[in-house]
């Protein structure tokens, strides 16, 4: 079975506040060992999501999230879940999880904050979801502005330390700022190409070169409405945009991040981790090689993380 790494995922804010068990599967729930043991999951990125109409509490959800990561390492530690690390291989038959942050209002504006993170293991962060924040405007907002004053130093603060600038949900305006400040290579974690399906959260083919150009990844998701603008999504969609992607940025710069228990809707077949092998076959059926399908399933997004470990 070819390895998969998948660079989003949203069920640590469904274990917290839904009670999910990553052991086994509830209703509505995309992310469980079942499921991932089925679709050849080797890397898992795990988001603690920071809820932005209760920015007051960032920092508190963020800490929380974390222990339920903690928490969930624990609970599965004897089926094989483990933190990433730079020894880790597919053949060991484990599952390897990154700990990331999708929004900075965790940090309350301190970078005290960020590096606290770091040391606890977050090694991702998106400088902000679909709300304006101290740091950085949306890729959803109604206007195109950069990063703020702040968000220049936390970028900054980032890039030493190293830890990975995550551009998913970002405005075009902060992205570009972000690009032409940092020395590490950046990514997008969720993200689809905008000119094979117009939507303001995916990628220009500008920046989707100037990522690839930096040494990043940018990581194709299954959300429908940037999958496709008319019908019901499907997996030829997801195919379309990682095609596009590899054509414009090179094969080796596209990679997986579902956003798996981070949406309302799905493809009409892929609807959670076990279905993801239906994906790798669809590439395979478009003339791909074995080896090629595994660049962009695994090695491309292990690559890219482990210079941040």
């Amino acid at each position: 079975m070819i390895p998969v790494a998948d660079a989003h995922c949203d069920f640590l804010y469904y274990m917290l506040y839904d009670h999910f068990k990553l052991k086994t599967t509830a209703p509505r729930q995309a992310v469980s060992l079942p499921y991932l043991h089925q679709g050849g999951a080797s890397i898992q990125f795990f988001a603690a999501w920071i809820d932005p109409d209760m920015r007051a509490s960032g920092l508190q959800q963020c800490m929380w999230l974390i222990d339920a990561y903690y928490r969930m390492l624990e609970e599965c530690k004897d089926a094989g879940l483990i933190p990433f690390s730079r020894e880790f291989t597919p053949e060991s038959g484990k599952t390897a999880t990154v700990l990331t942050i999708e929004g900075g209002e965790a940090l309350m504006g301190r970078e005290e904050n960020l590096r606290l993170f770091y040391r606890l293991g977050v090694r991702a962060m998106t400088l902000t979801w679909n709300a304006t924040n101290e740091l950085a405007h949306p890729a959803m907002s109604r206007v195109n502005r950069g990063l703020t004053k702040l968000g220049r130093e936390i970028v900054y603060e980032m890039d030493r330390i190293g830890m990975a600038v995550d551009l998913a949900h970002l405005s075009d305006a902060g992205i570009d700022d972000v690009l032409s400040s940092v020395k590490h290579p950046v990514f997008s974690s969720h993200t689809n190409a905008r000119a094979v399906c117009p939507h303001k959260r995916s990628l220009s083919d500008e920046h989707i070169r100037a990522i690839a150009e930096s040494g990043g990844v940018v990581c194709v998701n299954y959300y429908p409405p940037q999958l496709c603008r008319k019908g019901e999504a499907s997996i030829a969609d997801i195919v379309r945009h990682i095609l596009h992607i590899a054509e414009v940025g090179g094969l080796e710069h596209v990679a997986l991040g579902s956003d798996f228990d981070g949406m309302s809707e799905y493809p009409r077949d892929l609807k959670n981790w076990g279905d993801v092998p239906r994906l790798l076959d669809a590439l395979l059926h478009e003339g791909l090689s074995e080896a090629e399908v595994r660049r962009i399933a695994y090695d491309n997004l292990r690559d890219y993380i482990v210079q941040f470990y």
